[in-house]
């Protein structure tokens, strides 16, 4: 069954019939539904996607490399508002997402394979696999969140001052003995002043810069502790039971989910929280809210920067340009998690 034959049994041209799939204002309703009803009932499907894509030069698609792979990646409510933020603005344009990971089974790497015809980056490293395939096929790309990369448009978020009003709520609660829980740094509760910064990925660099301003102008020396990891992973757990051993009195946690898994880990020593210690997170997770103490946290706004990615990305695809780097603004939000030193 193909576009002649529903043309011929109409006596209507190849092209009218085309146009009823792919270019519906060219025709009148009437005929159209004509059209769409003749191929229904002779069991014609449509155009060949290949080929439509061939012939606009375009396939409708935009990929997402995401840090983790989708199925680790969709236990965070925030990558989850992120993907979903930015798939209704390519929606909203008539664009669909394609969500990619970098390997594949039997050979296929998606970022080099599918096709598509541009591609947002979620908090990866420039050196990833994924975003060097992207890279080297020359496609429109916008980085989110990641190490800046010459000619990409960025999109992120002011962690720095977000990380500061976290510190500087701290301090205004008398809090003198801090801790700071990172990923993506190797540090095992160490003295601030013996950590070094150059393999830090921007997004917790610009926390530990809003984090370490807000208590060192109060004379504050943190401690900090991280994992080589992207995420929570075994190291971290057992530096941050080592670090409740001997508890401070606050702690400045790099998400939500960490700051979640220092209280749990703090109730089952029995400290209470946020009487003996007092935590803060980081995302505005939708989770902090519900918790028992409700988390302190600084709000990111997931859709804004889901909606600012695709459109980003939307302006590459018209040949415009972007501006950037964008950084949208964040806050902090206070709920029961946090209250006056004990000491």
């Amino acid at each position: 069954m193909t576009l002649k034959t529903i043309a011929e049994h109409l006596g209507v041209s190849r092209m009218t019939v085309s146009n009823a799939f792919s270019r519906p204002d060219q025709l009148s309703e009437d005929l159209r539904a004509r059209i769409l009803s003749a191929a229904e009932e002779l069991g014609y499907a449509g155009p060949d996607p290949a080929a439509r894509a061939l012939a606009r030069g375009r396939t409708g698609v935009v990929g997402m490399v995401l840090t983790n792979s989708p199925r680790d990646a969709f236990t965070d409510d925030v990558a989850v508002g992120f993907v979903r933020a930015v798939a209704g603005s390519l929606a909203d344009a008539g664009y669909s997402l394609v969500l990619l990971h970098s390997s594949g089974s039997n050979g296929v790497v998606p970022a080099r394979d599918i096709a598509m015809d541009g591609a947002i980056i979620y908090s990866c490293s420039p050196a990833a696999s994924a975003f060097t395939a992207l890279r080297e096929r020359r496609l429109p790309i916008v980085n989110v969140e990641g190490l800046p990369v010459p000619g990409v448009p960025d999109i992120g978020i002011d962690n720095a001052t977000g990380a500061y009003q976290a510190a500087e709520h701290l301090v205004k609660l008398g809090h003198t003995r801090v801790a700071i829980v990172v990923a993506a740094l190797d540090a095992d509760n160490a003295p601030a002043s013996e950590i070094s910064l150059e393999t830090a990925s921007p997004t917790i660099a610009g926390r530990l810069d809003g984090w370490m301003r807000g208590l060192q102008q109060a004379g504050v020396v943190p401690t900090i502790l991280g994992t080589p990891a992207l995420e929570m992973d075994e190291i971290l757990r057992e530096r941050i039971d080592r670090m409740l051993d001997d508890p401070p009195t606050a702690v400045l946690a790099y998400s939500d989910l960490v700051a979640l898994e220092v209280m749990d880990r703090a109730r089952d020593r029995g400290i209470l929280v946020p009487e003996q210690l007092s935590i803060v997170g980081f995302d505005d997770n939708p989770i902090a809210a519900r918790v028992s103490p409700a988390l302190t946290t600084v709000r990111q706004d997931i859709d804004a920067k889901g909606d600012a990615a695709a459109h980003a990305l939307l302006s590459l695809l018209r040949e415009e340009t972007p501006v950037s780097p964008q950084r949208l603004p964040t806050a902090l939000v206070v709920r029961a998690s946090t209250a006056h030193s004990p000491s």
